[in-house]
């Protein structure tokens, strides 16, 4: 009996550790460090012809997620969007190496959106790639991009398919690590203490 308790116990334990478990976002790029409101630098929707984004160059190997700063171009008339992020090898119309996760917006959000890829998409250190964002479904969406600001130096933005030198999109990308919380922790301990005890 003692045997198939242990072995229940071990999958409860790895199933709350699952559970409550956070993951941990590593930035390798991002074309700034500054926290103020999203500005305005482009209109996007459904109907927005496709060849908007920006070129970057990971130093990981590996792309787990790709932020960006969102606002509603219409705030108040009741209509979210959903967004999603391709990323692409080459070009930004080059080959597509995997798509985001969508991220559904609420009418009137403004703030940092989280577009996951699962599973990460492996990629080559120090080559370029292209991220282009598209609103699926919805409102008109801002995405904060200006140019001569962020200055990011190991790409550029993409306007209508072409390479725009003198401007960024606001981004940050990297891998995500999960990571057992403290819940988890003491879940354990106090599992070792049960075991110990009934010993």
């Amino acid at each position: 009996m003692r045997p198939a308790f242990l072995l229940l116990l071990a999958h409860w334990l790895l199933g709350c550790i699952a559970v409550l478990s956070q993951d941990v976002f590593v930035y390798d790029q991002q074309s700034s460090t500054t926290d103020w409101a999203p500005y305005c630098g482009g209109v996007f929707s459904p109907g927005t012809p496709p060849g908007q984004g920006q070129s970057f160059t990971p130093s990981l190997s590996a792309v787990g997620f790709i932020q960006l700063k969102l606002k509603d171009a219409f705030p108040g008339n009741s209509t979210g969007a959903i967004m999603q992020i391709d990323l692409r090898s080459d070009s930004i119309t080059g080959p597509l190496l995997g798509t985001s996760l969508p991220v559904e917006m609420a009418d009137g959000f403004t703030g940092t959106a989280d577009f996951l890829f699962a599973p990460e998409i492996a990629v080559t250190p120090e080559v370029m790639y292209y991220f282009e964002f598209r609103v699926t479904a919805g409102d008109f969406w801002c995405v904060d991009a200006m140019e001569h600001v962020y200055n990011y130096p190991r790409g550029t933005a993409i306007v209508m398919g072409r390479p725009d030198p003198s401007g960024d999109v606001w981004f940050r990308e990297g891998i995500v690590i999960p990571e057992p919380s403290t819940g988890a922790f003491l879940l354990i301990g106090l599992a070792a203490i049960a075991l110990r005890r009934r010993k």
